[in-house]
């Protein structure tokens, strides 16, 4: 990518390195075990090394873009996401106000609860944050086989176009889901895709893109499909059980977004199929 010109968003919250509430960390873990074979109750242990854990690190996260290459990276993303989404929230009943990042090492406490480095970055309504760990970054070239910064910036700019359908009143109709939940689910993040997609066709026309980029970002979004991740860690896939699309669903709305850069083609809940 080529974001030398893109000014970096301040909105980010850089939390790497401090401590959180909640986490009991090893040493939790390991004096609960021990409590449990001397025949002590573990809960006891858990409970006030959850309490200590709480106060652990009461500083407060430095906010605004990191000098760090990591941290410049992801600003420089945020940034060029707000200034697209801003433009094409100009005239609409509801004004684009920017989300704020989270960068936040193995676990975070969110208004949606402790998030996990293992569930790998989200976007929590309650607060309007988006949460990376930026060792997901690594899995994404390394265990899922996707590398590239823009594949980093896809991910990003997913978790952006939740914050667009919370803007829009869609991730409502998630939580009034009901029985369909999973297929609602499924269009809610082929959606984010989408809009993933429409940032990427914007991006496009401001040059921020170098040649293969697109292609990186397909390629991340064919790695992370339902279909081949439960291929890949239970050796058959359940299409019942998806929340996310599978892999040719996800790089067919990515794909729409970016070739069109109209939000109003991504509207998967009217769509008869996904």
């Amino acid at each position: 990518m080529q974001l030398g010109n893109q000014r970096a968003s301040g909105n980010v919250e850089d939390r790497r390195g401090m401590g959180v509430g909640g986490g009991l960390g090893i040493g939790g873990i390991v004096i609960a075990l021990v409590a449990y074979f001397l025949g002590f109750d573990p809960s006891t242990v858990i409970n006030v090394a959850e309490q200590v854990s709480t106060k652990s690190d009461t500083r407060e996260a430095p906010k605004g873009a990191p000098k760090d290459e990591a941290g410049q990276f992801v600003s420089k993303v945020l940034g060029s996401t707000e200034d697209v989404w801003s433009k094409l929230f100009q005239g609409s009943r509801v004004p684009y106000h920017p989300p704020t990042l989270v960068l936040y090492d193995g676990a975070v406490r969110s208004a949606c609860g402790m998030g996990q480095a293992a569930m790998g970055p989200f976007y929590c309504p309650n607060d309007e944050k988006l949460y990376i760990d930026l060792a997901f970054f690594r899995d994404l070239q390394n265990r899922f086989r996707a590398p590239g910064d823009f594949a980093q910036a896809y991910v990003i700019a997913h978790e952006v176009g939740h914050h667009v359908q919370k803007l829009a009143g869609r991730l409502q109709q998630l939580e009034q889901g009901g029985r369909g939940s999973n297929q609602m689910s499924v269009r809610m993040e082929l959606q984010a895709d989408c809009y993933a997609g429409v940032w990427g066709h914007y991006a496009g026309t401001m040059n921020q893109l170098d040649p293969g980029d697109i292609a990186e970002a397909l390629n991340a979004a064919t790695a992370i499909g339902d279909d081949r991740l439960q291929k890949q860690t239970q050796g058959r896939v359940v299409p019942e059980s998806f929340t996310h699309g599978s892999s040719e669903q996800r790089v067919r709305w990515f794909k729409r977004g970016i070739d069109s850069g109209n939000p109003k083609d991504c509207d998967t809940f009217q769509a008869g199929s996904v």
